[in-house]
């Protein structure tokens, strides 16, 4: 009888993190933070977007177990009253939903130049290859920071409030995609000369075919690898941005911009409206490279030589 599917998915993972402890921490850490920022609507104590819902009077309390703080604001409340648990819950949210699906541009744009590129070679391979080193030449940060500001001054604050999250996911996503095309482009080379391409063409089959078919697969452990370090750094390109005030809005509070509300209240001393949501985002970003050297370590083919 064949293992079942779960079995199967719980035994990778215990392969994945056995003589690894800190992956399997960096595992549940990120773990716990991204099903409690999907829970949010179910589990945060208050809507931290119905600004009706706030109360004034409840402003820059302190979380509950130091002097000042109330049960019923675990982590605090910042400037405007608003809970600071739930505000950072739907924050990860937003941070989290932003940085995947911006490397989900990056990575289709990415993917399909560098597949191009390397297969085919020859005057696509030569333009793919000075894009690429042209915008590496940039800085993302600044690109990201130009876009949104002319969006800002063509649009103006409301529509980029309203906008805020697909923008900031194709912003980002745009910048980075040279990662993925370099990447592609190396592993398709590598894979291009290898007998069972040979054997494809030989059968018959369209270049298009042996891509899809062969090739891809083939490359998709550095491409995994690619994609794990490159949604941590959307999502500190997202809390760069908020925090510069060229982000998220706010009303829809991310957690750069949670970061940069409290910004100001550190030298009044209600230092966690800034300190809390920064070590929720610093555990997001180590847990996601911890992981992400894992998987290199993991899918290294040499890992089990010596």
């Amino acid at each position: 009888m064949s293992a079942s599917p779960a079995a199967g998915g719980t035994n990778g993972l215990i392969a994945f993190t056995r003589g690894r402890p800190g992956v399997g921490l960096a595992f549940i850490v990120l773990l716990v933070i991204a099903v409690a920022a999907l829970s949010a609507p179910v589990i945060a104590p208050q809507d931290p977007f119905d600004l009706a819902g706030f109360d004034i009077l409840d402003a820059e309390l302190p979380p509950a177990w130091l002097e000042g703080g109330e049960a019923r604001f675990p982590l605090g409340t910042d400037a405007q009253g608003r809970d600071l648990l739930s505000a950072i819950l739907y924050g990860a949210r937003i941070s989290l939903l932003i940085g995947i699906l911006a490397v989900l541009i990056q990575a289709a744009i990415g993917v399909t130049l560098g597949l191009l590129a390397g297969y085919f070679g020859g005057r696509i391979d030569a333009i793919v290859t000075r894009l690429a080193d042209i915008q590496l030449a940039l800085s993302t940060l600044m690109m990201a920071i130009v876009a949104m500001a002319l969006v800002r001054a063509g649009l103006g604050g409301e529509a980029l409030s309203l906008f805020a999250v697909p923008l900031l996911v194709v912003v980002i996503g745009l910048a980075e995609w040279p990662i993925f095309a370099r990447t592609t482009r190396a592993a398709v080379l590598v894979e291009a000369t290898k007998d069972y391409v040979r054997a494809a063409r030989a059968v018959g089959d369209t270049d298009w075919i042996i891509l899809r078919r062969h090739i891809l697969p083939n490359s998709l452990s550095p491409l995994i690898i690619v994609a794990t370090t490159q949604v941590a750094g959307a999502i500190m390109a997202e809390a760069a941005l908020s925090f510069l005030g060229l982000g998220m809005p706010v009303t829809k509070p991310s957690l750069g911009t949670l970061i940069r509300s409290g910004y100001d209240l550190m030298f009044a001393g209600s230092w966690w409206v800034t300190v809390i949501p920064g070590l929720v985002l610093i555990a997001v970003l180590i847990s996601i490279n911890v992981l992400g050297d894992g998987l290199r370590d993991w899918l290294d083919p040499r890992r089990h030589s010596g």
